[in-house]
């Protein structure tokens, strides 16, 4: 007989729940927003953080105290990285604590150009990582990054 909708499951030693709503770890997400007008466009956060987790999304060089973008991939790639590590210090962690981080640049024979920024970033750290060549949203834009970090709980 199976059990009652409102009742868990178990399954591979993990409480299964019917209804997602009722499941304690879907109350831990917490929504993490940069303020663009393009996360409640299109329907994403900037950052997702779920227990000890915190998921960044593809994040790009503009500087959204200016509303700007430069040219230069090495400045774009600097405030890739202030804007992570923005959305990661609301989530209670940093880029010290990046376990995985993508990279996606529409030039990826341009990527060597970016080293020494990441280097001065995640040099000690040194993530998992990998490099992605493919066209970005807008043609401005030289570099994406996305990261995966864990946090500090209380």
């Amino acid at each position: 007989m199976a059990p009652p909708p409102e009742a868990p499951t178990e399954a591979a030693g993990e409480p299964a729940y019917r209804d997602p709503d009722a499941c304690p770890r879907r109350k831990t997400r917490t929504l993490i927003s940069s303020g663009s007008a393009f996360e409640q466009q299109i329907g994403y956060s900037r950052a997702v953080a779920v227990g000890e987790w915190v998921f960044v999304s593809g994040t790009t060089g503009f500087d959204y105290g200016t509303m700007s973008i430069s040219d230069s991939l090495v400045e774009q790639t600097e405030q890739c990285l202030k804007n992570i590590e923005f959305a990661l210090r609301q989530a209670s962690s940093s880029l010290q604590d990046v376990v995985r981080v993508t990279y996606v640049l529409p030039n990826g024979a341009e990527f060597d150009r970016c080293w020494p920024v990441l280097r001065k970033h995640f040099g000690e750290v040194r993530p998992a990582a990998m490099m992605i060549s493919a066209g970005l949203a807008d043609p401005r834009m030289k570099i994406e990054i996305e990261v995966t970090a864990l946090r500090s709980l209380p």
